[in-house]
């Protein structure tokens, strides 16, 4: 469990903001219009469905959040240094990105075990007492390598993630079709959504490259088929139908782009702006991409910062073309795993960092103008990677 506690003691009127952060947050489990009654509220405050939905609970919601650090991929069996340099930034918030542990099973006590390592390591047990944390999941703590809305065990997977980093049992996150979630922290004025949809869950089989020839068509339609992994290359999914999310999660996610905030820290399993690698990322789906981009630029949802994992490399990406205002995709991969070549990405704005590492994010919220650093920390604790930039350069154009 996590020791973070919220404020203990708010005064008894509705105009205190932590006493009224806490009433949404009833309203959205509860969801009933006579809860809204008594709490003084409009029906509308209610829940997911509310033309205005609230965070997701969490004990830290009401902190200011000015330092925040990222990563994925930690092999549950390996040694973990990475947690020292993580510890010492005193981080606001952490955010797990997926492949939190390499389950890679159907056997949902092979999974519980594998997760009881990742609680044993002594860097992440200080962290889990120190630092507030969130989290979503990728492939390998879903259930298997590049598994989708096919693997059989996912709802059985889904309990054990939430159960592992102590979802509350009356969170609305235990009711979704998946582990998506949307928090918002801090005041009006330096709030900081985070975002994680769930990339796994309803996901569409993967495509295979045709280049691969028939004889490997034939293998992968017989994997897909068994609800086994394909594991790539692949290329864009032709299938208009095709989706990683899914039409209730899409639903939701637009909802979330209509809640305030300064800074909308994008959490994705995969990268979102990378373009082609040949392996799994949100490039494979471009009709999704396409709609997450026109869902930010019709919602005027600014301050959105991609935040991604998977590819056991670091690096920056950056799209200006057919996007609301220019984007940005900050890759930290992994924890513990590391990769030594990099796959194609025409998007690409920096080197590659193939060593163990961590990103994070820095908030100047002082003075009239915010500024974001952010960037790529190793194992070791020296910088890899380092981009400024003023919030206000993230606004959808006129």
């Amino acid at each position: 469990m996590n020791k973070w506690r919220s404020p203990g003691t708010t005064r008894r009127h509705d105009h205190d903001p932590a006493r009224r952060r806490l009433l949404e947050q009833a309203l959205a489990l509860a969801g009933t219009a006579a809860v809204a009654a008594l709490a003084g509220l409009p029906p509308s405050a209610r829940g997911e469905e509310s033309a205005a939905p609230v965070s997701d609970p969490h004990p830290a919601l009401d902190r200011r959040l000015s330092r925040i650090a990222f990563g994925c991929c930690a092999e549950q069996d390996r040694p973990q240094p990475v947690w020292g340099p993580v510890l010492a930034r005193r981080n606001d918030l952490f955010i797990f990105l997926g492949d939190n542990i390499y389950a890679d099973t159907r056997d949902m006590t092979v999974m519980r075990a594998k997760y009881a390592k990742l609680a044993a390591q002594p860097g992440f047990r200080r962290l889990r007492e120190t630092t507030p944390l969130v989290a979503m999941w990728d492939d390998h703590d879903f259930g298997e390598n590049d598994a989708g809305g096919a693997y059989p065990m996912k709802e059985e997977s889904r309990q054990i993630f939430l159960d592992f980093w102590a979802e509350p049992a009356g969170s609305p996150r235990r009711e979704r079709d998946g582990v998506y979630a949307s928090y918002v922290f801090g005041p009006p004025g330096a709030r900081v959504q985070v975002l994680l949809p769930d990339l796994r869950f309803n996901r569409t089989a993967m495509t295979p490259m045709a280049l691969q020839g028939a004889e490997y068509q034939a293998w992968g339609r017989g994997q897909v088929a068994a609800g086994r992994p394909l594991p790539g290359p692949y290329q864009r999914n032709p299938d208009r139908a095709a989706t990683m999310l899914g039409e209730r999660q899409w639903a939701w996610l637009e909802r979330q782009f209509e809640v305030p905030a300064e800074l909308r820290l994008f959490g994705s399993s995969v990268q979102v702006l990378a373009d082609f690698t040949g392996w799994e990322a949100w490039a494979n789906f471009a009709r999704d991409q396409d709609r997450l981009f026109d869902v930010i630029r019709r919602k005027r949802a600014n301050g959105v910062l991609f935040l991604s994992g998977d590819m056991h490399y670091a690096e920056l990406s950056k799209l200006d073309v057919n996007v609301p205002y220019p984007l940005w995709d900050l890759t930290s991969s992994g924890l513990t795993e590391e990769w030594r070549v990099a796959t194609p990405n025409a998007n690409r704005a920096s080197e590659i960092v193939p060593d163990a590492n961590f990103g994070w994010i820095d908030i100047d919220w002082r003075g009239e103008a915010t500024t974001l650093a952010f960037g790529i920390t190793d194992a070791t604790g020296r910088e890899r990677l380092r981009w400024t930039l003023p919030l206000a350069e993230l606004a959808v154009r006129a």
